[in-house]
């Protein structure tokens, strides 16, 4: 038998009145009172996971360098925009960024809707800044990141092996002196990404070489002026290759490297991630590793709807595979001998 406003009212200690507005939406009510309210309504079963109707994509920008209106997001919204329309799930999109005045009032309403499950594009979060969503109300699937130690499901992509590959693949066309391209913005992708790397490096019996790890702003522009003024300043010794975070941060590095007179692959050899659609066209084409967004966004949604509908008392981490994509930004120099620097 399913409890009434009247159970939920003995255990709050409010009266049928306060709470009856509560559930309904009405009134001037505190905001301490609508919380151990809806808490207590969840707890107890009054508000149930059959209610929920809608599926809300939160956007949650910490500083908004490495989330924005790229190729990749827009991919991975299409994948969730078109798999909630199949499935009967109306979608919803709710931005929520860190620095701006609204950020308390708005996080209140997301955690506290009941009819809406929470699919929380996690990429620039820590463990911090997620756990708060512990608190939601609805069901809540984090896309594009893993806390172990947080009470969620993720769906991730499988950047360790990925980038592991990649690493290796380089070594495969002779390159033992291998950099790292990096973001200045840490994110837990890039942090795997990085142990992928180093994790190839020391299967393969190849020390790391700090003085070939360059961080630079992960933004076309950013990446291209911080790689300009390293190359400038320091006139380094570099690698024969390097791994970049992204593609992003790839494309701005070669347009640096190119402009001071460094031919890629000919003398520097690079890969990115993510393939995105200007991997193609630029000059050369960029090898890189390929993550379908799409299908990542789809995933995430129908994993989060098999939530609402069976509950999930264990979470679980979904990684996505990639696909690595041989362009023309990689030289061999086992045939084509070690690049002979500009």
């Amino acid at each position: 038998m399913k409890v009434g406003i009247k159970t939920i009212s003995e255990l709050s200690g409010f009266s049928i009145a306060t709470v009856s507005n509560v559930l309904n939406n009405k009134g001037s009510i505190s905001r301490d009172t609508k919380e151990k309210v809806l808490q207590i309504a969840h707890e107890v079963g009054y508000i149930g996971k059959e209610k929920i109707s809608n599926i809300q994509l939160v956007v949650y920008k910490k500083h908004g360098q490495v989330v924005g209106d790229t190729p990749f997001f827009s991919a991975l919204i299409e994948g969730i925009e078109s798999t909630c329309r199949v499935c009967g799930f109306q979608m919803e999109i709710c931005n929520i960024n860190k620095s701006s005045i609204d950020y308390d009032e708005l996080l209140y309403q997301v955690l506290h809707n009941q009819s809406t499950a929470i699919l929380l594009l996690a990429t620039e979060l820590l463990a911090e800044d997620v756990a708060v969503f512990e608190q939601s109300l609805s069901p809540v699937l984090v896309l594009d990141s893993w806390y172990p130690k947080l009470n969620f499901s993720s769906v991730t992509i499988n950047n360790i092996d990925s980038v592991q590959n990649a690493v290796e693949y380089l070594i495969g066309k002779g390159h033992i002196e291998i950099g790292h391209i990096k973001s200045s913005y840490l994110i837990q992708n890039f942090r795997e990404r990085e142990y992928g790397f180093l994790k190839a490096l020391e299967l393969n019996g190849i020390s790391r070489n700090d003085s070939y790890d360059i961080s630079l702003t992960p933004t076309m522009d950013g990446a291209y002026r911080d790689m300009k003024d390293f190359l400038q300043s320091q006139h380094p010794k570099l690698p024969t290759a390097f791994f970049a975070d992204n593609d992003i941060i790839a494309l701005g590095a070669m347009k640096a490297l190119q402009e001071t007179g460094i031919r890629i692959p000919q003398d520097i050899s690079i890969i990115g991630f993510d393939d995105l659609p200007f991997c193609e066209i630029s000059s050369p084409s960029l090898t890189t590793i390929k993550v379908d967004k799409e299908q990542m966004g789809s995933m995430a949604v129908k994993m989060l709807i098999d939530y609402i509908i069976n509950g999930n008392s264990r979470p679980f981490k979904l990684s996505v595979s990639t696909e690595f994509i041989e362009r023309e930004s990689v030289l061999d120099i086992r045939t084509n001998g070690k690049p002979d620097k500009a």
